[in-house]
């Protein structure tokens, strides 16, 4: 009965993001965070972040894998499924009705001046997520290293036009943060070997 309320919880709650939610994945974050930290407190920052993280460096639409991830983490298998499709019938359906009546829809003129509004609006919420997650983000020299770094290619990339896909950045990132935390491995095993060898000669 408990699993089922939690069910039920996760897929309105999960409803409620993909109906109001307009911009994609990115745009979606901070929305997930609102309900499912700082609401529901389903999750931590710090869990939130590896959802994310996990998320876009996985094949898919971000806000598709995070919430089989989350649902999953909730209420195992069902939770994913419904939390998923939760997240997905919203925009279903209304893409599917706007797709039959596209041609006519699009030449209204106050449709036109509403998706503008509408961009500008998607632009503040995925800056938004981004300050977000910057201030949850561990301040290490590490981290704040790669951020700089992977800040300044994207701008230089930009300004000469250099085709990369972001992808690669996650990709990057990710075997950076592997080769790092291999090393501190190596290093930590070295010093305990060390200290042992040490204190037997002592």
């Amino acid at each position: 009965m408990k699993k089922f309320k939690i069910i039920l919880s996760l897929f309105w709650t999960m409803f409620k993001i993909g109906l109001f939610t307009f911009g994609g994945g990115y745009a979606m974050i901070a929305i997930i965070e609102r309900e499912l930290v700082e609401k529901k407190e389903w999750l931590t920052h710090d869990e939130f972040m590896d959802v994310v993280a996990i998320a876009e460096s996985s094949p898919g639409p971000l806000a598709i894998n995070s919430s089989t991830f989350i649902g999953y983490k909730l209420a195992g298998v069902l939770g994913s499924i419904f939390a998923t499709l939760a997240v997905c019938i919203p925009s279903f359906v209304i893409i599917f009705v706007i797709s039959l009546f596209f041609d006519a829809f699009i030449q209204i003129e106050w449709v036109g001046y509403a998706f503008q509004g509408i961009r500008a609006c998607v632009a503040y919420l995925i800056l938004s997520a981004g300050i977000k997650m910057f201030k949850h983000l561990k301040k290490n020299f590490f981290n704040l290293a790669l951020f700089v770094a992977a800040g300044i290619v994207m701008i230089l990339f930009t300004i000469f036009s250099v085709n990369f896909s972001s992808i690669f950045y996650v990709l990057i990132g990710g075997g950076i943060g592997l080769v790092v935390y291999l090393i501190g491995l190596i290093v930590k095993r070295d010093k305990s070997k060390d200290a042992t060898e040490k204190g037997g000669n002592e």
